[in-house]
């Protein structure tokens, strides 16, 4: 029986070699909007991501990267990306975003306890993020600008995330000094090659509600990181990320797997990934978009 990927890179591998023009990723979106990567296709975004993070913002092991973008199949890219460079995601529901805002490590303020102009800042993880990408570049500049001049801020790169798949650059104005991702990330290299692995016990991944280590992110239940004592989101918290039903070898993937925007960050992230390390594929849906059972028939859904 095959190993499953225990690793990102392995994961990525496994995205480019098995099956790889087998569907692995499609995204129902907003105006009738759908995509479809395959696993050569998703592992070629992600590579040109992750040289775009590298060549033109510095990333490197332990770069610290907020990811304001919706659960989108974009945001999926950025996390796998981050995480293939060695990054720390600071990623989660917008709502709750102010548990980034601290400096050197320590607890952020609720954002129900912080002004208006300070929970701005603190939703683009100002106080600790190398590099933001947001959907919301404006909003952004002005929230870390605010931070800085209250003097809780650094001065991270300005990333400028369009989420329509047919986007070739950011349409209409950027903040000074802004980058445009959809205008950069084509003329990066297909193919990423990491300088340095990251530690296991990195911190890979970072919600309001935990953080998981990269030695935890496709972790097997027998390998639970519950016990490793570090505070993990909290539907990850019981199972090591799956439920043993659902783990599976690489060669008997879990089929196609209808996850919902809704379900949120945990639901959605923990889910994907280890369907494709099963070889399966996930097919994810926007919150404006109904689960019809019309859908489930055309796209072959066998969970979900």
């Amino acid at each position: 029986m095959a190993q499953l990927p225990s690793t990102v890179p392995q994961l990525l591998q496994t995205l480019r070699t098995l099956n790889p023009t087998a569907p692995r990723l499609t995204w129902y979106g907003p105006d009738s909007e759908r995509v479809e990567l395959s696993g050569r296709v998703l592992d070629n975004w992600v590579a040109k991501t992750a040289n775009f993070l590298v060549d033109e913002l510095d990333a490197a092991p332990g770069t610290v990267v907020a990811v304001d973008v919706p659960v989108h199949w974009r945001s999926l890219v950025w996390l796998l990306a981050t995480w293939a460079v060695g990054g720390t995601a600071l990623a989660g529901d917008r709502a709750a975003a102010a548990a980034f805002a601290a400096p050197d490590g320590e607890t952020g303020t609720p954002a129900s306890a912080m002004g208006a102009d300070d929970a701005g800042g603190a939703r683009f993880g100002c106080g600790r993020a190398d590099i933001v990408a947001t959907t919301e570049p404006a909003a952004a500049a002005a929230g870390l600008a605010a931070a800085r001049t209250a003097g809780a801020g650094r001065n991270p790169f300005l990333v400028a995330v369009a989420l329509p798949a047919l986007a070739m650059r950011w349409m209409g104005e950027l903040p000074n000094g802004a980058v445009d991702y959809s205008g950069e990330v084509r003329a990066h290299a297909d193919v990423f090659f990491a300088d340095d692995a990251p530690a296991g016990d990195a911190t890979a991944w970072e919600t309001p509600a935990g953080q998981v280590t990269f030695a935890q992110l496709l972790a097997s239940p027998a390998a639970s990181p519950g016990s490793s004592g570090a505070a993990l989101p909290e539907d990850q918290a019981t199972s090591g990320g799956v439920a043993p039903e659902k783990q599976t070898s690489a060669g008997a993937g879990p089929g196609r797997v209808l996850l919902q925007a809704r379900d949120g960050w945990n639901g959605v992230v923990r889910e994907a990934l280890h369907i494709w390390a099963g070889g399966g594929s996930v097919v994810l849906l926007d919150s404006s978009v109904t689960a019809t059972d019309h859908l489930r028939g055309t796209e072959n859904i066998t969970r979900g």
